[in-house]
């Protein structure tokens, strides 16, 4: 069979309730806006882990972090286990990575046959939390308010500089494949670290913003008596006590925040103009790892299951799947079959233990009825954290903490725990009948434990002497580009044009 050439554009952190129907009209996106009417939209698109890494490697392999083991930003993601990269590889794909995946141990590939760019992340064991000291502030990794009071225009930051690249290296590489040295179909990954903090813009995006009218959260911050034990958790993980936010401080954060959604459809712009202009077909998928909260009920940045970090973007432009909204809850950890079945690829082999389901039957008008897992064991939890969403609700659970049980028809900003309502008795039996059924939580606390545990140890003994770090260097092959005195300059003139001369 004839399969398609696949492009992916991940985000970093981007907000999945900015994006009930494709983007909101207010934000300006031309190109995101331009895709999205030609996708299958999921409104209600899920994270597996509110945090880059465990996100990231669920999103790859269809699983969820007490399957690949990748609990945290500093946990191993092992090269056992497959990805997407791995599957359509194996049946013939050329497989490329620009960008962000944050891969933390020594293979820093993972099935992907080429990486553009190195991450933007340390790649070694010295972020990992340590249940065994709960409360604990590590200064020098952790988030705090600083993204927040800092927030505001430049021209350049750390991550401009990175998505910047990650762009041009992306738009390179859709040039080179066009080209054609290669017959195989091709899925190239083009992942950014915006819009995720730091809250810092460029003053063109930030000027389209100047008039916003969503600056403001819509839910105002919630005294930290009043708020549930895992917010309290959050507010000091994020030592929220030595900052005095002001409400021109929120907006600002804000308005960085969406200008850099903006920043980021320019990026994507430009990506999608090249693959135009050499008149390649692809398969595009857009996704992000995690959202934000963006002050809502006073709460940034990730690290829970309230809908503004749980819920991510999902939106898919095949020929398979129908434009238009799917509402049902989906997961970014159906991305992986959803992406061996529009290929036509097999994952017979592995889905016994794969927890994600493919896309496409829902943008052919299927319905789906089984709930969406995630699960959080990182920095800010003492003890792991699950949730399902099913159909309207959402039930969460942790051993430290009550139950949680929102009606999201009734309720979209969680405001009322329904767990302790009588009148919903039976819904909170039911979840937690199936919450239960699919997660021991002593057992996964004890595994999680036991991973980090070593993981300290390993990191500790490894800064002792020299050090060879695992962060991924980028191969330049400097004396096979261009023209070397190897090479006919005929041919090459003639090899790297696209279209060819006459």
């Amino acid at each position: 069979m004839s399969r398609p050439n696949i492009l992916i554009f991940m985000v970093d952190q981007l907000n999945g309730t900015l994006f009930p129907d494709g983007p909101v009209d207010w934000l300006h996106v031309p190109n995101l806006r331009k895709l999205a009417a030609r996708s299958t939209r999921f409104a209600n698109g899920y994270t597996a882990s509110p945090l880059c890494a465990p996100g990231r490697a669920s999103f790859m392999s269809g699983q969820l972090p007490s399957a690949t083991q990748v609990y945290d930003n500093a946990a191993e993601f092992t090269s056992s286990v497959p990805t997407y990269a791995h599957h359509l590889r194996r049946a013939g794909y050329q497989t490329c990575l620009s960008g962000k995946m944050h891969f933390v141990g020594p293979d820093q590939m993972h099935g992907f046959e080429e990486r553009l760019t190195t991450d933007i992340y340390p790649a070694d064991f010295g972020w990992t939390p340590d249940y065994r000291k709960p409360g604990e502030r590590i200064d020098w990794w952790y988030h705090n308010m600083g993204s927040v009071t800092g927030a505001g225009v430049a021209e350049i930051s750390n991550q401009m500089e990175y998505d910047d690249e990650v762009a041009y290296n992306a738009t390179r590489k859709v040039y080179d494949l066009a080209r054609g040295h290669d017959a195989r179909p091709w899925c190239l990954t083009v992942s950014f670290t915006h819009p995720h903090d730091p809250y810092v813009a460029r003053q063109k995006y930030w000027d389209l913003y100047e008039d916003c009218a969503h600056l403001m959260p819509e839910v105002g911050p919630i005294p930290y008596e009043e708020q549930d034990p895992h917010s309290q958790r959050i507010f000091d993980a994020n030592d929220w006590r030595s900052f005095d936010l002001t409400d021109a401080m929120v907006q600002r954060a804000r308005r960085a925040y969406f200008a850099n959604i903006s920043y980021l459809d320019d990026k994507i712009g430009e990506v999608l103009t090249a693959l135009e202009a050499t008149q390649q077909e692809a398969t595009i998928l857009f996704v992000s790892d995690h959202g934000d909260m963006l002050g809502e009920r006073g709460l940034w940045y990730k690290m829970c299951f309230y809908e503004g970090s749980a819920r991510v973007p999902i939106m898919v432009s095949a020929p398979q799947m129908a434009p238009g909204l799917v509402t049902a809850p989906v997961s970014n950890i159906d991305i992986c079959p959803t992406l061996c079945d529009l290929a036509g690829v097999s994952m017979d082999e592995v889905m016994p233990w794969t927890t994600g389901e493919s896309l496409v039957p829902l943008g052919q008008g299927q319905e789906r009825t089984s709930p969406v897992a995630m699960e959080y064991a990182a920095e800010a939890s003492y003890a792991p954290m699950v949730s399902l969403r099913y159909g309207r609700w959402k039930y969460n659970r942790c051993a430290l903490d009550p139950d949680q049980l929102f009606d999201l028809e009734a309720d979209p900003h969680e405001l009322t725990n329904l767990a302790g309502d009588p009148a919903q008795a039976g819904t909170l039996a039911s979840l937690r009948a199936k919450s239960e059924a699919r997660w021991d939580l002593a057992r996964f606390d004890a595994e999680v434990r036991i991973s980090q545990a070593r993981r300290w140890v390993v990191y500790e003994a490894l800064r002792n002497g020299d050090y060879y770090p695992w962060d991924y260097q980028p191969l330049q092959k400097a004396s096979e580009r261009y023209m070397r005195n190897h090479m006919d300059l005929n041919t090459v003139e003639e090899n790297q044009r696209f279209p060819r001369g006459d």
